[in-house]
């Protein structure tokens, strides 16, 4: 077994006289200029120095930061990348956030499938860390939000001629720390100063050699070179405990923050001062924060030492906030309340920033994916600014930052916000009875509420723990809140399957050996019949698996079903019911056996065919048309073709109006009547997505080096789909209804073409139904149920009074037996109603103080509890027990309940052993 010591012994080391050492402290290795230096110089090792004594010439802005960064690596030969999206899921379906720059190159572009789009390349993405979510403004130095400056090359050994999508190197380690090292010396870095620790990196099935590059105690920079990869035989094992081995290609993969060059070019206590100057000045003026000057000492000097709090290594925070204040000399409690609001208010900055950049990339909150992480993080933010006591609206505070980021999409970004803060307001709502109910039944069993519940409240209701903390106080009941929750939240919903992907049963390696299948159908979509070759039958168990040396049918794929046809020889004709796409190969699922190397005749059913590419066309006018009224936040979140019919799943913060409906179908019928050509094309994808973004992904991330696009006006969507030849051919699209499937989510379904036809005559059927069944014109079907609607719920009024007053007299005026409890009464009474009647009985005797416990024997046994505010009994319990002497079950909260169950012969006998239920339960 071979390690990686020798893989950071660089000539440029030798060169620039460094010293390769072991820190007394921590025991990495460490490369340095200082011959005398004994510690790698980060933190705990050493403390920051910078706070106070900048590290460099000039302090820098976030954008002067960002500039000269990307100037320098220009400069030396490097193009200039325009940052990618937060959402990584617009160009990779393996994960929700981009949290790195090389996320916008896998898994493409480092496994050499494509090129990247310039070589080398420099960058300043974007990211987000959801695992950081608890340490922004503890630590003095996280953000969630953050630039990932970076350099990449992207390099392939001669050896492997032209089978990566580049070749040759174009720079390696010593040049990579060459560049570091120059960078530094630009700014004004003392270069004696500056350490590189040995650390390797292992990620993704990948691994390395890595540098830590650590200046003044603040780690500014990583250096990568990607070169191995996972191999159970590998020479190679890393700190995961797997085995690895060399690969033909090897990639200079870099990070320099740029909050942290920002953070010590200034000096500030905490990286928040640097990056949100203007924000943490206008929150904490809003939140009337005020600081003496030994104050602003104090948590000067508390900064410095904050860089070791870090909840990945310290469970109990409090404790670690001990140390700190043990070392300055002052009482923990103390240091506490001065630090937690200024936490807060740098949380909520960084936050705000957060959500900027999720909105201003259009994500849409939801219950799943990046829309779910996107809703956790607005809700923390709301919860904070509640806590801290800052009243500006929330949607202001994101709106500051999406400003100062550029975004033009501001007004939307608003409505956003504005949207989920109403949504979560009626949320907790909700959701606070459920805490109610969970804090009594742990308060009953003597436990805590333990982190998973805490976990469920907040997915299911939106509750923030310490609002669960402070009703679960009132009932008694301790909670215990992790200081990680939060990334214990995002860790739950890390992970997204891709949309629409089905399993196939078949074994890719049975087709291993067969060539790829030659797409007819992308020459001639209008094509129905052509001849080819069967090179292979596979029998399955019912029918056979026919694979052609070319094809017109059209395998099953981007939510488009598979053509249906047949296949003939001169001796036999096999009906193709299904087809499907294995590793490049196309399988025709028939109901017989042409013969392997029989020359065949393929025959589409035409009818069918067609209907799919109008619905399909259809669907991309449709997708355009909804951005065009909603915004272009709007985004495919699925769709589903048939003949007779369309769906299309978009991402939506709200529900679409009837207007916005009307509107979208006129759109789309406009891009009909235009009769637009419908033109495919096959690009680089570079060069696509650099034209016209990720937004060309609707319907899914291709892979290959070109792609398919189709284009219909200004409308431009990667599709492999089968499509008309103009929009005119479509003939007409008619929008049959919307609905939400799920938050965040809206479905529109529509027919094209003749089903369009056939969907508006079967609309016109149904309202001439109802016209005679009204006995009126179609024209007044409208206004004469809207008049029998409103006749319909008086009469409801009417019989609900007449139902209450009947309760009331029955509560009053039929005999009962009355149970005194300790000074209450309860009404202990059998009345053979339905539900609505023992209900509204039973508010009745609420209403006079009185315990209500109804029995009915109309169907079965049901009971009624009902208990008034302040009377000791739990309406649950009881019903509970007497549902269990008929042969059934019932509960409910304490205050009102029912139940019941089949053995209405057991009615009286239960009742009559109300009044020992009752005593019991009360004296509980």
């Amino acid at each position: 077994m071979s390690d990686l010591s020798s893989a950071y012994e660089l000539e440029y080391f030798d060169e620039a006289g460094f010293h390769r050492t072991e820190c007394l402290e921590c025991g990495d290795t460490f490369w340095t200029r200082d011959a005398e230096r004994e510690t790698c110089g980060e933190p705990p090792c050493a403390a920051y120095s910078f706070i106070d004594d900048p590290g460099f010439d000039e302090e820098y802005s976030l954008e002067e930061m960002r500039e000269a960064f990307l100037s320098f690596f220009e400069a030396n030969g490097h193009e200039r990348v325009a940052p990618y999206p937060v959402a990584a899921n617009r160009w990779r379906d393996d994960v929700l956030l981009t949290q790195a720059s090389i996320y916008d190159f896998q898994p493409l572009v480092t496994s050499g499938e494509t090129p990247p789009p310039a070589n080398p390349l420099c960058i300043s993405q974007p990211c987000i860390r959801m695992q950081d979510i608890d340490n922004v403004g503890k630590t003095g130095r996280h953000t969630m939000a953050f630039e990932m400056m970076a350099h990449h090359a992207f390099n392939a050994k001669e050896a492997a001629d032209d089978e990566y999508a580049y070749q040759g190197e174009v720079y390696w380690k010593d040049q990579t720390v060459r560049y570091c090292d120059e960078f530094l010396e630009s700014m004004g870095a003392d270069l004696e100063r500056v350490t590189y620790i040995e650390d390797p990196w292992v990620g993704g099935g990948n691994a390395g050699p890595a540098f830590e590059v650590i200046y003044e105690g603040a780690e500014l920079a990583t250096l990568v070179f990607m070169s191995l990869e996972q191999d159970p035989d590998g020479e190679y094992e890393m700190k995961d405990g797997n085995r690895y081995s060399e690969m033909d290609t090897y990639v200079v993969d870099t990070g320099y923050g740029l909050e942290r060059w920002t953070w010590v070019s200034q000096g500030t206590p905490t990286v928040y001062e640097a990056v949100y100057p203007e924000m943490i000045d206008f929150l904490t003026e809003n939140a009337g924060i005020e600081l003496t000057d030994a104050e602003a000492e104090l948590v000067n000097d508390a900064a410095r030492l904050a860089g070791n709090l870090d909840i990945d290594d310290v469970d109990d925070v409090e404790a670690a906030r001990g140390d700190i204040a043990d070392e300055l000399g002052v009482d923990a409690a103390e240091l506490t309340t001065l630090l937690e609001p200024l936490e807060t208010v740098y949380a909520i900055a960084d936050h705000s920033r957060t959500l900027a950049y999720m909105f201003g990339d259009e994500i849409v909150p939801s219950n799943v994916g990046t829309g779910y992480l996107a809703r956790m993080v607005l809700r923390r933010t709301k919860r904070l600014t509640d806590r801290v006591g800052v009243d500006a609206p929330l949607d202001e505070l994101v709106d500051m930052q999406a400003e100062r980021l550029g975004y033009e999409n501001r007004d939307t970004i608003r409505d956003v916000v504005r949207t989920e803060v109403e949504k979560y307001r009626e949320t907790l709502e909700r959701g606070a009875r459920r805490v109610e109910q969970l804090a009594e039944e742990y308060a009953r069993q003597g436990d805590p509420i333990p982190t998973e519940e805490l976990i469920e409240l907040y997915d299911s209701h939106g509750i923030q723990p310490d609002m669960v903390e402070e009703i679960a106080a009132e009932a008694g009941v301790a909670v215990q809140v992790p200081d990680n929750f939060y990334a214990l939240v995002a860790e739950r919903h890390g992970g997204v399957a891709a949309e629409g992907a089905t399993e196939t049963a078949f074994d890719p390696e049975r087709v291993a050996d067969l060539p790829e299948t030659e797409r007819l159908y992308y020459e001639d979509q209008e094509r129905t019949e052509f001849e080819a070759v069967v090179l292979e039958v596979f029998e399955r168990e019912e029918g056979y698996d026919v694979v052609l040396d070319q094809t017109m049918f059209y395998p099953e794929g981007g939510g488009q079903p598979a053509d249906h046809g047949t296949l003939s020889t001169e001796d036999v004709t096999v009906n193709v019911t299904d087809v499907q796409e294995v590793e490049g190969v196309i399988l025709h699922r028939t109901d017989g056996d042409p013969g392997t190397g029989e020359f065949v005749r393929g025959q589409i059913d035409g009818t069918r065919r067609h209907r799919l590419m109008r619905h399909h066309t259809a669907t991309h006018l449709v997708g355009h048309a909804a951005r065009q009224v909603l915004g272009e936040h709007v985004r495919q979140a699925g769709a589903q073709k048939y003949p007779d019919h369309a769906r299309l799943d978009v991402r939506h913060y709200e529900s679409i109006t009837r207007e916005q409906v009307t509107e979208i179908e006129h759109i789309a019928n406009e891009l009909v009547r235009e009769n637009r050509p419908v033109a495919q094309s096959w690009p680089d994808r570079h060069e696509a997505e650099s034209e016209y973004g990720f937004d060309i992904y609707q319907g899914g991330i291709p892979a290959g080096e070109q792609i398919r696009l189709i284009t219909v006006g200004d409308d431009v969507q990667a599709c492999g789909g089968t499509h008309v030849r103009r929009s005119g051919d479509i003939g007409a699209i008619k929008l049959l209804g919307t609905e939400r499937i799920q938050d965040g989510v809206v479905r529109l379904t529509y027919a094209a073409g003749e089903a369009a036809i056939a969907a508006t005559q079967e609309t016109e059927d149904h309202l001439n139904a109802a016209a005679e069944v009204l006995d009126v014109d179609p024209e007044a079907v409208p206004e004469t149920a809207e008049r029998f609607f409103r006749e319909w719920k008086e009469r409801g009024k009417e019989i609900d009074e007449l139902t209450e007053e009947l309760a009331a007299l029955r509560a009053a005026g039929e005999a009962a037996e009355e149970v005194d409890l300790d000074g209450a009464t309860a009404v202990v009474k059998r009345l053979d109603g339905d539900m609505d009647e023992l209900r509204a009985t039973a508010n009745a005797l609420v209403e006079e103080g009185k315990i209500a416990v109804l029995g009915s024997g109309l169907e079965g046994a049901q009971f009624v509890v009902a208990v008034p505010e302040g009377v000791g009994v739990d309406a649950g319990e009881v019903v509970a027990e007497l549902a269990g002497r008929v042969g059934g079950g019932g509960g409910g909260p304490s205050d009102f309940a029912q139940g019941g169950g089949p053995e209405s012969g057991e009615l009286d006998a239960a009742l009559e052993a109300a009044p020992d239920v009752l005593k019991r339960v009360l004296n509980a």
